[in-house]
């Protein structure tokens, strides 16, 4: 296949200050690679397609201190990572061949190189009916972020009160699925902004959603947990979590995942800390990479599901399309509620 002498790619231009805006990232020209420069067991994709993830813009934030970082940040001058999908042109991998279509840590560019191992990469996965992102959403980090946390994190059962916000996004939509259609847990009420994804999320299994967009939200979660919350999933952080933390019970259990309310301001202060001594409750943070051992069962769980009905994944997906040019702004709709599940841009020329 004969390919062009040089390609497109997003760098980093600046550090993120208020919030990730186009002016903050170049588009330039870099010589494309060649066989020779692959290394054993990588291979060179040409993009297809980007999943969006609010972790970029930690990966980008120079406050954080890289030493504290759980994956190597993003400098000034980098390419922006990003879970990509595409089509094989040149290959050193005894696994990958040219023409299989693949996903794995790429960049925001016409093309990637990508190693053909590691725990969230893999030949892309195709089921009938399905959306063909489905490996790079339901099938991928977010699915199986969402399998940890409810069978590895929080160890769901079925008495169990579960809160998940954040639960019209690609994590939180998928766990609420499995705590009610697979685990059948007692109650599972949702957070999420607008009438319409709460409606979503009513639809795809939740007892009730609470729309944080409506000043009395407090009251009405409240109302819903006269007992407390067995367990809180928190994707957003911020005022929603302050608001959580007085209804958790005694010894009850909150897992982060994500904290997107406070990724482009300077932090929230928490009113209600004073909970945690009160109540005993365990707050733990959480990261797939810890359960990288696990994650092979996880997508073989969520393929099931997926197969027999059980979870499902339509209109569980945000599907943008765009030039290269376009690739920031759509990434910059995670922050302004601007998907429904998880958020793919899909590539055009």
């Amino acid at each position: 296949m004969s390919l062009p002498q040089t390609h497109q790619v997003w760098l980093l231009k600046t550090r993120p200050s208020d919030k990730s805006i186009p002016n903050e990232f170049d588009l330039t020209t870099r010589r494309t690679p060649i066989v020779e420069d692959l290394k054993d067991g990588q291979v060179l994709i040409k993009n297809t397609s980007f999943g969006n993830d609010p972790a970029q813009r930690l990966w980008m934030d120079g406050s954080i201190d890289p030493k504290r970082l759980y994956i190597e940040p993003i400098l000034v001058g980098d390419p922006i990572r990003v879970s990509a999908m595409g089509t094989v042109v040149l290959s050193k991998s005894e696994n990958w061949k040219e023409g299989d279509n693949v996903y794995g840590d790429g960049d925001w560019a016409e093309y990637s190189v990508l190693n053909d191992s590691g725990p969230l990469t893999g030949k892309e996965i195709l089921i009938d009916g399905q959306s063909p992102y489905i490996t790079n959403s339901i099938l991928g980090l977010t699915g199986q972020t969402a399998w940890v946390g409810a069978y590895k994190e929080m160890d769901l059962r079925p008495e169990h009160t579960l809160v998940v916000s954040g639960a019209a996004g690609a994590v939180g939509s998928t766990l609420v699925q499995i705590a009610k259609k697979i685990i059948g847990v007692k109650k599972v009420i949702g957070i999420a902004g607008g009438k319409d994804k709460c409606d979503w999320v009513n639809s795809i299994g939740a007892d009730a959603c609470v729309d944080y967009k409506d000043p009395d939200y407090p009251k009405h979660l409240a109302e819903l947990l006269p007992e407390y919350a067995d367990r809180f999933f928190d994707n957003v952080g911020g005022e929603i979590l302050d608001t959580m933390l007085p209804l958790i019970k005694r010894h009850g259990f909150v897992s982060v995942c994500g904290a997107i309310a406070g990724y482009n301001d300077d932090g929230f202060k928490l009113k209600h800390w004073g909970e945690l001594i009160y109540n005993r409750f365990t707050i733990k943070g959480m990261l797939i990479f810890d359960h990288a051992d696990s994650l092979d069962e996880a997508v073989r769980d969520l393929t099931k599901w997926v197969k027999d009905g059980t979870i499902s994944n339509t209109e569980s997906e945000t599907v943008v399309e765009g030039k290269l040019e376009q690739v920031p702004e759509i990434y910059n709709k995670l922050f302004s509620g601007g998907n429904k599940g998880k958020l793919i841009t899909k590539l055009i020329v």
